[in-house]
Order: C-alpha cells, then sequence, then structure tokens
C-alpha cells in the first residue's frame, strides 16, 4: 500500500506521471473493486487556471484539496459525473491528480453492475465519470482517506517513458494559456489513449 509520504511529494505532474501502473483498490460493503491506473491529469494550485483551487480559492467543495496529500477530492461534474481526484503535496497546496482511466482487475463483475455495461464494453472504464461509477465512489465521499480501508493505491506495474503519451489536458478551454500545458498521462495500450487529442 502506498504510504501517505508518498502522496505528500510536492511535484504534482511527476506523480500523475508516476501514478500510471499503480492499482486503486476499493472496498465497500463486502465488495472489492480495482483496477490498474492507466490515465491521469495533474493540477498544480495555485498558479493553474484550470484547478478549482486556482488562486487559492477555497470553498466548502475545494476545502478538501487543501489538506495533506492521502485523500480524495471528488466532485460532480456538470450535475451529472462524479470525478475522482487524489489530493497530493503538503497541507495548503491545493494539488490534485484527476484518474481519467482504470485497466479492471478486480470485481469486473461488480462493475458491470454498478455501470450497467457488459465487461466487453471497452470503455467500462475509461473517462473519469466512469472510474468513478465502476469504482464505487461518489461526491459524498469527498474527502475520503486513500490510505484504507475503503479505499487505497498499491505498487503494481511500471510502464516506460516508450508506453506513454503526454498530452494537454481535456475540456480546459476557459484555462486560457494553461490548457496547453502537458500534464496529461496517457498508456498507450488503452482504449482512452485512441481518442484524437495531440501529442507530443
Amino acid at each position: 500500500m502506498l504510504k501517505q509520504i508518498y502522496f505528500e511529494q510536492e511535484d504534482v505532474v511527476a506523480l500523475a506521471r508516476d501514478l500510471l501502473g499503480k492499482k486503486i483498490i476499493t472496498f465497500f460493503n463486502n465488495q472489492k473493486t480495482s483496477g490498474i491506473i492507466s490515465e491521469t491529469e495533474a493540477y498544480r494550485a495555485p498558479e493553474d487556471r484550470g484547478s478549482h483551487a486556482f488562486n487559492n480559492r477555497k470553498t466548502p467543495r475545494t476545502e478538501v484539496m487543501f489538506r495533506s496529500g492521502g485523500c480524495a477530492y471528488i466532485y460532480l461534474c456538470y450535475g451529472i459525473h462524479h470525478l475522482t481526484n487524489i489530493v497530493t503535496g503538503p497541507e495548503g497546496t491545493a494539488h490534485a491528480i484527476l484518474i481519467r482511466a482504470i485497466i479492471p482487475y478486480e470485481g469486473k463483475e461488480i462493475m458491470e453492475k454498478r455501470r450497467g455495461k457488459p465487461a466487453s464494453f471497452k470503455e467500462l472504464t475509461s473517462g473519469p465519470g466512469g472510474v468513478s461509477i465502476a469504482l464505487g465512489l461518489t461526491k459524498e465521499m469527498s474527502g475520503i482517506s486513500i490510505l484504507g480501508p475503503n479505499l487505497w493505491l498499491e505498487e503494481h506495474l511500471v510502464y516506460e517513458d516508450r508506453e506513454i503519451l503526454i498530452t494537454p489536458r481535456i475540456g480546459l478551454d476557459y484555462a486560457g494559456i494553461d490548457a496547453s500545458n502537458l500534464w496529461r498521462f496517457v498508456v498507450k495500450s488503452t482504449p482512452s489513449s485512441k481518442k484524437k487529442f495531440k501529442t507530443y
């Protein structure tokens, strides 16, 4: 299991890359599900216009982001999708990493039921909203520890640089110059890497 000191590192962009290949596990109501993280995006406060904590903006929703690294920031996007982020950095830093896709590992049948999709659906756990549904995570759980017992991360795979795509983040037109930051990391062999985004 990854320890809190791992999540308290200050370089959120490097951490977003390093999270690829880590296993994310949930355990709710005696149901265990897990997947290998295959796509992430970094959000670096306070200067990042794409971050909910830009200029150290603190609200009842974003308060979680200012805690010490090692908890989850989960919010509702467009009133539909629950998006799961991992809070990183020292207390007060407000960095976060969005988990955009995972490769199903354990509890695939549970994921199918939660999503209402068959295992053959190639995007069962592709897209941040789908990830949260598959893992049973909702905005009501925002602030939950990622050090267990219900949510945690473990070492699993190590991807080499040649296996990784690096691109700008998605859907951040409002972020101005920060929309072009190369802070999205994708494992090439996964469905999400096949989408037509400019890579570098």
